[in-house]
């Protein structure tokens, strides 16, 4: 098989080893010139800036900005047949695969999100989720999952709407919060004289806060400012956070004990519920199994 990747960025280049390892043939398309040269040393490979070498690969992985996400589409369309499938891993999905439905006529489309960075060692233990819409693309998602799955990931299939309501609360929810202690820390004057005395929540929370600083801020704002739901989740994080800051204003003790235990109970109940749902499917795919085999 082999396999194009169009774009060399960290993602990118991440896929490329990857699929190296793999045993794939894989062809590089790469628009900015600059990045030949280490291309070249990292995976012995010639990047190219010409789309007409997709006519002779199978799939195609675009790794491109969603910035740049319907450039890098248009242009390889004229190059797309019946037999191609194309993938993207984008971290938003309605968007991406919208736009790859209207440009590309022809083969397969598969939205995916691997949902880990470029320091992944292995795609072995990391979640993955798959987002057909079409017939076709239903079915070779399946044929994918069980490929991923055969390689340690752990696969989720799922409308984009639904990838990108989740992602409002797995990726924005997360890095707000970290940016919102930042920014609050920094107006205090003991920012490191804590980090030398905090117990496991403080230095939990630090880490989370300064590893979310760190990351690219342009790819962040692209990602935050596009997933839908960002804003419901933005206020009714503000609303929730009102309500206990006006508890503690009021000094009310016995109401800020009971809303933790409330917080608490309504947890159990959800992880509960949800073992027990996993627990009956479970059962039932053993009685059908069983029933076969009689």
């Amino acid at each position: 098989m082999k396999i194009a990747v169009v774009g060399a960025g960290k993602m990118g280049r991440w896929f490329i080893r990857f699929f190296l390892k793999e045993g794939y043939s894989v062809e590089v398309i790469e628009k900015d010139e600059r990045k030949f040269l280490a291309i070249k040393g990292e995976f012995g490979l010639d990047p190219t800036k010409d789309y007409s070498v997709l006519k002779n690969v199978d799939r195609v992985m675009l790794a491109v900005p969603l910035d740049s996400f319907e450039e890098a589409v248009k242009s390889i369309c004229p190059y797309i047949g019946r037999q191609h499938v194309v993938m993207d891993i984008c971290s938003i999905k309605e968007k991406p695969v919208n736009i790859m439905h209207k440009y590309i006529k022809f083969g397969t489309i598969l939205g995916t999100h691997p949902l880990f960075g470029p320091g992944a060692k292995s795609i072995s233990g990391q979640n993955i989720v798959l987002t057909p819409v079409r017939h076709k693309e239903k079915r070779f998602a399946e044929e994918f999952r069980k490929w991923l799955e055969e390689k340690g990931a752990s696969v989720h299939i799922m409308s984009p709407k639904k990838h990108d309501k989740l992602m409002s609360m797995v990726l924005y929810l997360p890095h707000i919060i970290g940016l919102l202690v930042c920014d609050t820390l920094l107006e205090q004057k003991f920012y490191v004289e804590a980090k030398k005395v905090s117990g496991t929540s403080y230095r939990l929370l630090i880490t989370l806060a300064e590893s979310i600083v760190s990351e690219e801020p342009e790819f962040y704002a692209t990602l935050h400012t596009s997933i839908p739901d960002n804003e419901k989740i933005s206020l009714v994080l503000l609303e929730k956070l009102t309500q206990w800051v006006d508890i503690v204003k009021r000094k009310d003790r016995v109401t800020f004990a009971k809303r933790m235990v409330d917080i608490k109970n309504r947890i159990e109940k959800i992880n509960t519920d949800y073992t027990k749902s996993y627990e009956s499917m479970y059962d039932m795919l053993e009685n059908m199994q069983d029933k076969m085999m009689t």
